[in-house]
């Protein structure tokens, strides 16, 4: 239930961190002054996967190379259980220097987030404790002026900076009444007062300043730096730039005439702010404070601004349909010095993910297409091509003079980093090899150049366990279309013998089961306790083309819980599977889907595990802050009686079935879930144990809409275990 920003996008669940610094693991003032936590040396017993195994993974994330050295510079987290905590490192390497069995070697490494190249004989930017500093050869510079900033952008003559910080935008309890200074209560008055998993207090807002070094005699070792007085772009506003939850620093970008800026803002406040998606790119000129809006006549999400390397060209992503986060994410350009603009992604099903320039007339992106996210390859007259395929997803880290260098990873594998030489690829006149893939263990579509893997994070895990089989699954659905099913199989699977198995539900609702790697719903993870898991691309999620992807927003009790059912009925006529064994489980829109399964199942299913799922639609309408998602998937207001689309989507609400409830449910919510209140757990579980059904009830005061502390994860992963074997084993 989110817009599909880059990391989040991506399969942000993937990374949690990508946007600012705020958000990055072992970045926070709290962590900063305790001891940095470094790799777990864990052994795994029984070659299976453990949730304490999964938590000693290094978990990589940005990738930054720079154009001069050519060394990268790459981010890894590490996570206590025992603490309780994180720290994320940088790592300085030469990508060209060769690969050891434990990947790249590391120059250098440090404490830190948000790694930009200074552009000056190997300097980096980074920042720890939300203070911004420079860095060579292990000399760090602190930067005065740049504390308690959430995230920084460089300008192309380094002699500018674009910092993030946050801006009080409400007033306190304490500001109206200065006697009561411990008062805990809030006074709303409008709406967007909590928006993910916090009080809207502030704004992010991008301060312009110079950047003042100074340097030891003639040479490049800068002696000092320090920040001359910001001007705030939206000084006097409430608005936001970056857009929370997830917006970062890839949603401004500096022009490389040093002096225009190109920002993505929803200028909006309140009631009007929580009814749309509606946000623009603007220029802003640095020396008039001028702003212009490029993108006014669209009414959707436009986004993430980027210059041609020459400056002639701007390009962004752009969704049509205002109120709609999951419309087509299209790539549009625009000319800078005639205006004319032009879409080079758009109309046939793609939705861009990511996107880089490569040179002045042609772009990098990543796009979801039938259940694994590729490269793509396009040019400023509207060629478009194919660049990878196999069974895995690649994340566009960066790209550098002719390289692109990527996050790979799979359903098996979680992130590492991988180079591709783009000027190779393009200069084979006849591309007789065809796309090129990454080499997994596992055998996958037939590639014949294999894209270079740099590092090897968690070989030390995978080295110890026996990984589970991923194999794909075109089934027939009841309205005769055709639909891709991943199976995962257990570690030693023995076709001979009989599994119980499980069904996955997604969430979103239009999020890609693509071959994902998640540190809490791990298919890995699932299987390793013998279990055969079915996790469908159901109808309204993106890959499939526009009208599967669109087949939900308003019916969420239709073709889409059919497919659910299509999923596990075709495969259950295996004769490994378990009839009597069936499980179901899912998060977000999968929870949903569970809450609803329950009460149409009829007697397919033994066990249920929903987590942060809707259980009443009506109260979910009302609850939820971004009221553009509740009116466009939910078709409008319940109290609008002569909406069909609305009153279809209330009359499926799951609590109005409860009554055919009869299998016992395991139900997981997160207190701070300001998207999906826990209210909806606890109604769930209420309603379960009051009609006799065997429940349980797992509330976490301190997460949100995902589990990020280590030891809930541990917890998460071991009560979810414990109520499937508890009931299917």
């Amino acid at each position: 239930m989110h817009m599909r920003l880059i990391h989040f996008l991506l399969m942000s669940a993937l990374l949690i961190s990508a946007g600012c610094a705020r958000n990055a693991a072992g970045s926070t003032d709290k962590n900063a002054q305790k001891t940095p936590i470094t790799k777990p040396d864990i052994t795994i017993s029984g070659n299976r996967l453990t949730p304490e195994g999964l938590w000693a993974m290094g978990r990589i994330g940005a990738v930054k190379s720079d154009i001069e050295t050519g060394w990268l510079a790459y981010t890894v987290s590490y996570y206590s259980v025992e603490e309780n905590r994180s720290t994320t490192w940088i790592r300085i390497c030469d990508p060209f220097g060769g690969v050891t069995g434990d990947g790249l070697q590391v120059t250098d490494e440090f404490v830190g987030s948000e790694p930009a190249w200074f552009g000056s004989s190997g300097w980096l930017a980074y920042i720890k404790g939300g203070q911004l500093y420079l860095r060579r050869d292990g000399e760090d510079v602190k930067v005065e002026g740049a504390e308690d900033i959430e995230g920084f952008l460089l300008s192309p003559m380094r002699d500018k900076i674009i910092v993030i910080k946050p801006v009080k935008t409400v007033p306190t309890t304490a500001d109206k009444y200065a006697d009561l200074p411990l008062a805990t209560g809030r006074i709303v008055n409008d709406l967007m007062y909590k928006h993910w998993d916090e009080w809207t207090e502030t704004a992010p807002q991008p301060f312009v300043c110079a950047l003042k070094l100074s340097y030891y005699g003639e040479g490049e070792r800068i002696k000092s730096a320090k920040l001359g007085e910001g001007v705030n772009i939206l000084d006097g506003t409430a608005y936001e730039c970056p857009m929370k939850p997830f917006g970062g620093v890839e949603q401004l970008a500096w022009n490389p005439n040093n002096e225009e800026i190109a920002y993505t803002c929803r200028k909006k406040t309140g009631l009007e702010y929580a009814m749309s998606t509606n946000s623009d790119i603007y220029l802003y000129d640095t020396r008039t404070r001028a702003h212009k809006n490029i993108t006014a006549p669209n009414g959707g999400y436009d986004t993430n601004p980027s210059y041609s390397p020459n400056g002639k060209w701007i390009a962004w992503q752009s969704m049509e349909r205002d109120g709609y986060e999951s419309d087509e994410n299209r790539l549009a350009v625009m000319n800078l010095e005639t205006g004319e603009k032009r879409y080079l992604v758009s109309g046939f099903g793609q939705s861009v993910n990511e996107f880089a320039w490569y040179n002045d007339t042609s772009l990098l992106y990543t796009d979801v297409g039938q259940g694994s996210i590729d490269l793509y390859y396009a040019t400023l007259d509207g060629n478009l091509e194919r660049m990878t395929e196999g069974q895995y997803d690649v994340v566009l880290g960066d790209v550098s003079d002719k390289y692109a260098f990527l996050l790979g990873h799979s359903m098996r594998q979680a992130n590492e980093i991988y180079r591709m030489d783009v000027e190779e690829y393009l200069n084979n006149p006849t591309r007789e090899f065809g796309p090129r893939g990454i080499e997994w263990e596992q055998p996958h579509t037939a590639l014949e150049v294999e894209i270079p893997q740099l590092t090897h994070e968690n070989d030390n895990i995978y080295n110890q366990i026996e990984r589970s089989t991923v194999v794909p699954r075109w089934q027939k659905t009841t309205d005769g279309k055709q639909m891709l099913t991943w199976i995962i199989y257990p570690p030693q699977f023995d076709p001979k013998k009989k599994y119980a198995t499980i069904l996955y539900c997604e969430g979103g609702p239009q999020s890609p089961v693509s071959q994902f790697w998640s540190f809490r719903w791990n298919f890995m993870m699932m299987s390793a306790g013998d279990y055969i898991i079915v996790a469908p691309n159901r109808r309204g999620l993106p890959g499939f083309g526009k009208a599967w992807n669109e087949e939900i927003s308003g019916d969420y009790g239709g073709q889409c819980m059919k497919d659910y059912f299509t999923a596990i009925d075709e495969f259950c006529t295996e004769p490994y599977v378990d009839k009597n064994r069936l499980g179901c489980v899912g998060a977000s829109f999968g929870g949903f889907s569970v809450y609803w399964i329950a009460g149409h199942h009829n007697g397919r299913f033994k066990a249920f595990i929903a987590h942060d799922g809707i259980f009443n639609m009506e109260m979910q309408y009302l609850e939820t802050e971004e009221k553009w998602f509740a009116n466009w998937d939910m078709g409008g207001a319940y109290w609008e009686k002569d909406n069909k689309i609305a009153q279809r989507t209330f009359a499926n609400s799951p609590h109005k079935f409860v009554d055919k409830w009869d299998t016992p449910i395991l139900c997981i919510h997160g207190e701070k879930d300001y998207r999906i209140l826990a209210n909806q757990a606890m109604a769930a579980f209420d309603a379960a144990k009051m009609r006799g059904i065997p429940a349980e009830l797992l509330i976490f005061p301190d997460e949100n809409h995902w589990v990020l502390k280590p030891q809930n994860g541990i917890l998460w992963q071991r009560t979810f275990r414990e109520w499937l074997d508890r009931w299917l084993q």
